[in-house]
């Protein structure tokens, strides 16, 4: 039986709470009782004691079909919690087709589809874990396309934290390009024969990857994944001055955060390009200080 087939919600009757991983925002609702609460509300959060119920012992199909039932809440426009129900249903609806035995890409595509329009607040949040779903799933141009419709979102005055998300957004959108590169020299790669129209792609991916994956470099934190991508692309094409300039930036540079990986990433590849060797043991030295340290030998 697939995911969320719908039943009828007047079989349902009140059960025991039960936490459940996503149970902090259900308890939200569950406990929510007003004079003015009408029989549909009434059901609705009968409903979602089951839902808590079900989760907590892994029965997803009895989860998908009450989580059906429980998306009705979307259409009730006399609800004073709409962006609450949405998370709700987002958070443990992912959770149910995660497990799901029979759950499908196109029943995850539906459903974040669904979720996405249910409410503005979760917009950009929902695009980029659709994207996640797809990526693992190895659809990299559909993925690209759902970060390309995020990318262009806009609702209202744009606050800091959809500013933030924006830039991952970005961030994802270049490193997806990456994948496609690496798709295209792939391709390139398994004949003999020179393909002029090919490595015009590869090049015009490499061009926007590098656009994004360079904005989120500039910005402190940890872009392992992004920055390797990047220098994997450099390598190719023969880029190894800026390849260096980018690992020693984001070894050395203070405003980020500490990050051994990034000394790491930075020796390697200069002993690849057969740097000198008081280079490399300058950088080795870095690299091998927390050892030191537990050892004694730091001085």
């Amino acid at each position: 039986m697939p995911p969320f087939q719908q039943v009828s919600l007047s079989s349902f009757c009140p059960a025991r709470a039960a936490n459940c991983k996503c149970s902090y925002l259900a308890m939200s609702v569950v406990s929510l009782e007003t004079p003015r609460e009408t029989g549909f509300h009434k059901t609705t959060r009968n409903c979602l004691q089951h839902i808590r119920e079900v989760l907590l012992h892994h029965r997803w199909q009895d989860a998908a079909e009450y989580m059906a039932s429980y998306s009705q809440t979307l259409e009730d426009t006399t609800a004073n919690m709409p962006q609450l129900y949405a998370e709700i249903i987002w958070r443990i609806g992912t959770e149910i087709l995660h497990h799901h035995p029979n759950s499908t890409l196109e029943d995850y595509n539906s459903f974040y589809e669904r979720v996405k329009h249910s409410g503005v607040k979760h917009y950009l949040k929902v695009c980029l874990e659709h994207s996640f779903h797809l990526l693992v799933n190895g659809q990299f141009e559909d993925a690209k396309l759902q970060l390309s419709i995020a990318e262009s979102w806009r609702y209202g005055k744009q606050s800091a934290g959809q500013s933030q998300r924006i830039r991952l957004i970005q961030a994802y959108s270049g490193f997806l390009d990456y994948f496609i590169w690496c798709d295209k020299k792939a391709t390139a790669s398994s004949t003999d024969e020179y393909d002029a129209a090919v490595n015009q792609e590869m090049h015009s991916y490499f061009r926007q990857s590098s656009v994004n994956l360079k904005e989120i470099m500039k910005l402190p934190g940890v872009w392992d994944p992004f920055v390797l991508s990047y220098i994997d692309m450099l390598e190719f094409y023969n880029g190894h001055e800026g390849a260096v300039k980018v690992l020693n930036d984001y070894a050395y540079d203070d405003s980020f955060p500490p990050n051994p990986n990034a000394h790491v990433y930075l020796y390697r590849y200069m002993k690849k390009q057969n740097h000198p060797l008081k280079k490399l043991l300058k950088v080795l030295k870095v690299v091998l200080r927390p050892l030191l340290f537990l050892t004694g030998e730091s001085s």
